[in-house]
């Protein structure tokens, strides 16, 4: 195989490329400028007919670098299948068939066809008798419709092997040596994968010719618009953790990923037990409901979804606003696809680890592979959870004065206080165990229970002396913030480490953070145009009393709040502890 590494960023644009018209209007309306790395070392070789082997993962934008080249040279006037496109899973195959037809979307005489198990065998035959030159499918159906006569690969001239890796994983090294037995000899054929081992190596000497090798460098590093935190927790705690974490943040949709298909239906079932909106998804579930599942989380309807990393791939919904990894992945690639499910379409994101004592290896392997410290929080407190849930009861009361059936239930009180004297907040108080049984309150933790699973560390003095001071930043609850995101922001523009960190109390449109009093003039200059998300912080001493560490620790004054998470401050994982 000639090679050739691509790990650079990409330049030039599609102007540059020999693609078709009509595919390069479909680009530029959905608003392609630059290609990708992988898109400018793979398109030019597969536009001149050449073989190509791609290492690349899920993100890096490889579906576009083989559907361009591929629509480019079809022959729309052929009614026959003309590109096969193999991949691993349902989702992938919907995603490459969905990403096909946007590019194509000015080539009306193009059909692309998905076909996939677990869905009706009706709709396929309808769309190979239509005649489909674009075929997309997972290994099992591809092989169904060839048994039966249904798919002629005769006059196939493109194949691509799509996460070339996964498919072998997952026993499919026969079903692709069969499908390739069945096309002719004269083709062209893109191998993609995210790593190279043996397996792959031998294929693509066997049925590649002359291949020309594109390494695009592997994805350990993640996006800067994703807040990423960490949790310590034992096994034992992880669902009441996973609660009280759901009960004080504000969230969209949300993906929970565990490593096995049982531990995502007992979960979920868990949440709902819990009144969470929550699914599992794993590939044991029908299509039929597998594609109903992920339309309730796209349209709102469904919450949370507990996941597979397999049966996650290929998932994109932009309203994903957080990520959960329940069970910590045992390699840094699955935590950066994981994690990448979040922050779509320019919008920050969130994604949560649980660590159990025995996994900070695994965490610290993570933090080296992505050249990121993650940022430490405690677990929400049952003081923090029963403040959201007062909160909320409020937010509850505030909707339902602006109904338009208020005036006739206010009649109905008033006339039930007169007629028996009752007071009108008696009324309202067991209006509300109408909804809310007694048990609305969290019991309190015992004193002195440990938040973080583990004994205390040494807190270290805030720069610059003992004394913190209050500091006001321009960015609050309406901005969708959280003490991670804030702790994360300043640390990593100012240069700041955990022990410099005091209580975070989020207001509405604003957040007072305790910072060292004498952040001198250099740290302030490199935090004033620091944002979080769009919104920069605009960072200033705000006219609260500085306070020694230890004083004070329930906030700031009478009136103050505190923090989402507690008392303890959020924390930013330091280096080299054990």
């Amino acid at each position: 195989m000639s090679g050739a590494d691509n790990t650079s960023s990409a330049t030039g644009s599609f102007d540059d490329f020999d693609i078709d018209e009509r595919v390069r209007a479909a680009l530029d309306e959905v608003g392609y400028e630059t290609p990708s790395p992988i898109q400018a070392a793979t398109i030019p070789p597969l536009l001149a007919g050449r073989d190509v082997v791609g290492l690349a993962q899920t993100g890096t934008g490889k579906t576009a670098a083989f559907a361009i080249p591929v629509l480019s040279r079809l022959d729309t006037s052929a009614r026959k299948p003309q590109a096969l496109v193999l991949a691993p899973t349902r989702e992938l195959a919907l995603q490459v068939s969905e990403a096909f037809g946007r590019y194509s979307s000015k080539m009306p005489e193009v059909k692309v066809l998905p076909i996939y198990g677990g869905q009706s065998y009706g709709i396929q035959l309808s769309g190979l008798r239509r005649g489909a030159q674009v075929i997309v499918g997972t290994p099992g159906r591809v092989i169904d419709h060839l048994d039966k006569g249904t798919l002629d690969l005769s006059e196939l001239s493109y194949l691509v092997l799509d996460e070339a890796d996964e498919m072998l994983s997952m026993g499919f090294a026969e079903d692709i040596e069969r499908i390739l037995a069945d096309t002719p000899d004269q083709k062209q054929v893109a191998l993609f994968s995210a790593t190279m081992p043996p397996t792959i190596g031998r294929l693509a000497r066997k049925y590649l010719n002359d291949p020309q090798e594109v390494k695009v460098k592997a994805q350990t590093s993640t996006a800067s618009n994703i807040s990423q935190r960490y949790l310590q927790v034992s096994h034992q705690r992880k669902l009441d953790a996973l609660t009280r974490v759901l009960e004080v943040e504000t969230f969209d949709g949300m993906i929970v990923f565990v490593r096995t298909k049982s531990a995502t239906e007992e979960l979920a079932e868990k949440l709902r037990a819990r009144g969470l909106s929550a699914q599992a998804i794993n590939g044991d579930m029908v299509q039929a409901q597998r594609e109903r599942t992920i339309n309730q989380l796209k349209d709102g309807t469904l919450d949370i979804l507990v996941a597979t990393d397999v049966a996650a791939r290929g998932l994109d919904v932009d309203r994903i606003s957080h990520v959960v990894n329940y069970d910590i992945p045992h390699d840094t690639e699955s935590y950066v696809h994981r994690i990448g499910r979040t922050g779509r379409a320019g919008r920050s994101g969130n994604a949560l680890l649980f660590v159990s004592p025995r996994e900070r290896h695994l965490l610290r392997a993570i933090e080296r592979a992505t050249r990121q410290e993650l940022t430490e929080i405690d677990l929400p407190s049952v003081e923090d959870v029963n403040a959201q849930r007062v909160v909320k009861f409020g937010e509850s009361i505030t909707r339902n004065l602006e109904s338009e059936n208020l005036d006739m239930f206010r009649g109905l009180i008033e006339a039930y206080a007169r007629e028996n004297d009752v007071a009108l907040g008696d009324i309202a108080a067991a209006l509300a165990l109408e909804t809310r049984d007694g048990g609305f309150l969290m019991t309190p933790d015992p004193p002195g229970g440990d938040r973080r699973d583990r004994g205390d560390r040494r807190e270290r003095a805030p720069k610059g002396g003992g004394n913190f001071a209050t500091y006001r930043i321009a960015v609050g609850r309406k901005h969708k913030v959280s003490p991670g995101a804030i702790v994360g922001a300043i640390a990593n523009e100012g240069g700041l480490t955990r022990g410099d960190f005091g209580n975070i109390s989020i207001r509405d449109d604003f957040s007072l953070v305790e910072l060292p009093e004498d952040l001198d003039n250099e740290t302030l200059g490199m935090l004033k145009h620091t944002r979080i998300g769009k919104h920069p912080i605009d960072i200033r001493k705000d006219m609260g009393a500085p306070r020694q560490r230890g004083g004070n620790k329930g906030g700031y004054g009478k009136g103050g709040k505190k923090d989402h998470w507690g008392k303890r401050p959020p924390r930013v994982a330091g280096r080299g502890r054990g």
